[in-house]
């Protein structure tokens, strides 16, 4: 197969994202993704017993499994393999990556990946103190051996934003206009949604207006270093949110033994490290790593999705590809959504191939691009377009 053909991919689906608490708060990872992997299946017309392993991203479920849980609820031969991948949230997009590894290798012809985060039902995490002392509980594990650069969240992109010099009134328009879009779907959901527990449309989606934004209260105070006021406010912030994306990627000689269609491929990613207090500049520089090595100009791309966990993070991702920040998300993005951790990089992947698929109609050979970044400083990037069979 030809370096640059890339891996078919036969579908993609995901269920709606609702905010922790929400309308999918009795749900298990694998409750959310069996309901994907049986449309899938459906969808291609292909037997369970024909798919060799699973590839899930998750980043709450404190250890165990989950990819196994998920082959089992979902009814795959017990002989399938079930790999779990922890990148937090880079996790979603980094296990597709891994299952285009395993189609490279031969160790499999047919794999569902993707991610999946039941946030509403994390495990409740304490640290196993020495001696006498009490258990300590915590929200956020450590991403660095150093305290020092380790920054929360929150602070970090509060920092970006002073850093960069990124108006809170800039923030909050950036995720205005992403409610705004993403409020189009609700009446007319995309068919890459499945149903679950009821709920047919991401539910956190919301009409609001900028005089609303201005009045909410800061999160986080940060001016830059010319005094310009880069708050952060609740509204540039994505919630926390449960949710689950798949694709279905098979190997060529699947595709001809199967009869399956593919509908795109996956062309490329790159999945790298930076410094881990500016988590939120890892999504630009895996893209621009990856838009290098095949010499492409961001503006050639159909469709670019970010997964934006902070509007701080898009306005910096859409100034260092050189592109303007409402090309990003053309539906919604993460803040408009929610973040279900785990689920977010393969969420990002879906949204992408569903707007490739868009323009495909007008431009057969689009090309689109999907990225994430993580905590502790990982950022991960993948390059979609057609599947040119290079056997035709």
């Amino acid at each position: 197969m030809a370096l640059n053909a890339g891996w078919p991919i036969i579908g993609w689906a995901r269920t709606p994202v609702a905010p922790v608490g929400g309308a999918l708060r009795h749900c298990q990872p694998h409750d959310l993704g069996a309901p994907l992997v049986r449309h899938l299946l459906a969808q291609a017309g292909l037997p369970a017993d024909a798919v060799d392993a699973v590839v899930l991203g998750n980043a709450l479920g404190a250890g165990g499994n989950p990819a196994r849980l998920l082959a089992l609820a979902a009814g795959l031969p017990e002989r399938t393999q079930a790999l779990t991948v922890d990148t937090q949230c880079c996790a979603g997009m980094d296990a597709v990556t891994q299952a285009c590894g395993l189609l490279a290798l031969g160790q499999a012809q047919v794999v569902l990946a993707g991610g999946a985060e039941a946030w509403s039902r994390a495990p409740i995490r304490m640290h196993r103190p020495g001696g006498t002392e009490a258990p300590q509980p915590y929200e956020q594990p450590a991403f660095t051996p150093w305290p020092t650069r380790d920054p929360d969240m929150l602070d970090a992109a509060a920092d970006t934003a002073a850093h960069q010099a990124l108006a809170r009134s800039a923030q909050d328009a950036y995720a205005l206009h992403s409610h705004a879009q993403a409020c189009r779907l609700r009446t007319a959901p995309p068919p890459e949604i499945v149903p679950v527990a009821g709920l047919a449309h991401d539910a956190y989606p919301r009409a609001l207006t900028p005089a609303r934004a201005a009045r909410m209260p800061a999160v986080r105070q940060r001016a830059s270093a010319q005094g310009l006021d880069c708050s952060l406010s609740p509204l540039a912030i994505a919630p926390k949110a449960d949710g689950a994306a798949l694709l279905l990627l098979a190997h060529p000689a699947a595709c001809r033994r199967w009869g399956l269609r593919p509908r795109a491929a996956w062309r490329d990613a790159c999945t790298l490290g930076g410094a881990p207090e500016a988590p939120m500049l890892c999504a630009q520089q895996a893209a621009l790593a990856l838009l290098r090595r095949h010499a492409l100009a961001p503006a050639a791309l159909g469709a670019v999705e970010l997964h934006d966990a902070f509007a701080a993070q898009g306005l910096a991702f859409a100034a260092a590809l050189g592109l303007p920040w409402q090309a990003l998300n053309a539906e919604g993005s993460g803040l408009a959504r929610g973040h279900p951790i785990g689920a977010s990089g393969a969420i990002a992947l879906v949204r992408a191939l569903a707007r490739r698929a868009a323009v495909a109609a007008t431009q057969p050979q689009a090309l689109a691009l999907a990225c994430v970044a993580g905590a502790g400083g990982l950022g991960s990037a993948t390059l979609l377009g057609a599947w040119n069979d290079p056997n035709d």
